[in-house]
């Protein structure tokens, strides 16, 4: 396996009225390609934030972030938007779906960015949703179903443009168990059956054990 993610020295910190809150601090983390890593740690630890700076939405004050070789802490913004736009996929806890439009259509918007044709946006669709087992489902509106297709649907969305890195952060905190543990279930499939390289950020111990590597972090320091 190759490295698709190197962290090096990587420092956060944000400012508060007067005082700095120093987030994170001089991380240092490889990730292979095809990997499943979970990190941990509890709330206020910089969880979010080192999975913000992994997926580009965010830049650190030190450091340097490379995925695939491609240094993205030294990019500008509209650089950044259209790599983040082909190479990362989002799962947020709250699935983030456009309550107007049907699951195929909320699964489509990333590829709206796109120069595919609509014949080869539907086909993109029609597979992701097919990988998350709900083809049958593709013109319900997200209220029409249940937490776990919800997030199904997210999964869809983040995996349709076929991205290098997916980034989940706290995927199955607003789930019950048995949603949650399809949503862990498809999620191991993602990363053992099409080589999807994951980073998902929980604080559930459970849901730590479908991935293969667990990294903790305590006040911002990786231990």
């Amino acid at each position: 396996m190759s490295e698709i993610i190197k962290i090096n020295n990587v420092s956060k910190s944000y400012w508060r009225d007067n005082f700095e809150i120093n987030v994170l601090e001089n991380i240092n983390l490889s990730v292979e390609d095809g990997e499943f890593i979970a990190l941990m740690g509890p709330s206020g630890s910089g969880k979010t934030t080192l999975l913000n700076l992994i997926a580009g939405i965010d830049k650190p004050n030190d450091g340097k972030i490379f995925i695939d070789g491609t240094e993205i802490t030294g990019m500008g913004e509209s650089a950044l938007a259209k790599w983040r736009s082909s190479n990362v996929g989002f799962v947020f806890q709250f699935y983030n779906l456009i309550p107007v439009l049907t699951a195929f259509e909320n699964v489509e918007l990333p590829l709206l960015l796109t120069k595919l044709s609509k014949a080869e946006r539907r086909k993109h669709v029609e597979t992701a949703l097919t990988i998350v087992g709900l083809a049958d489902r593709m013109d319900h509106y997200p209220k029409q179903l249940s937490g776990g297709q919800e997030q199904r649907v997210a999964i869809a969305r983040a995996i349709v443009t076929d991205p290098l890195i997916l980034v989940a952060d706290e995927p199955t905190g607003d789930l019950d168990k048995n949603s949650a543990d399809e949503i862990l279930n498809l999620m191991k499939r993602l990363n053992e059956e099409f080589k999807k390289t994951i980073i998902m950020v929980t604080h559930d111990p459970r849901a730590a054990e479908s991935a293969k590597i667990e990294r903790h972090l305590d006040k911002g320091v990786l231990v």
